[in-house]
């Protein structure tokens, strides 16, 4: 959700590409279902593992695996690591899924304004 997401609402600040700790390889029914309510396509994704993602070139890694964010990402000292505390909904209802959705959609859009203005901030400077 939160690469769909961030995708859709701010691919001007965010390159974004996700992996998790246990990755299913495919993208649950009703997340799909979630993200296409809202119009938003996630035509290409599928879920990953950590692994098959390179971290060491992130700047700002948003983690919501509900680890401490720097205890998993040690190598990758350079990012700025933000832990979002976001409930899993996978095998839940699909009234969870919205809500789910509903928070990482907030916390997209806030992360964006927050890179916008610190982008705004730098040419100034």
């Amino acid at each position: 959700m939160a690469e769909a997401l961030a995708r859709h609402h701010a691919s001007d600040v965010i390159d974004p590409s996700s992996a998790g700790i246990s990755p299913l390889g495919t993208i649950a029914d009703q997340t799909r279902q979630v993200l296409l309510e809202r119009g938003i396509a996630i035509t290409g994704q599928r879920s990953k593992g950590a692994l098959e993602v390179d971290i060491s070139a992130a700047q700002l890694i948003v983690n919501l695996t509900g680890i401490h964010g720097p205890a998993l990402f040690r190598e990758n000292v350079g990012a700025r690591i933000e832990d979002w505390e976001v409930t899993d909904p996978y095998g839940d209802e699909i009234l969870v899924y919205r809500r789910v959705c509903d928070e990482i959609e907030a916390r997209v859009l806030e992360l964006a304004a927050r890179l916008r203005s610190e982008i705004q901030r730098s040419a100034r400077a």
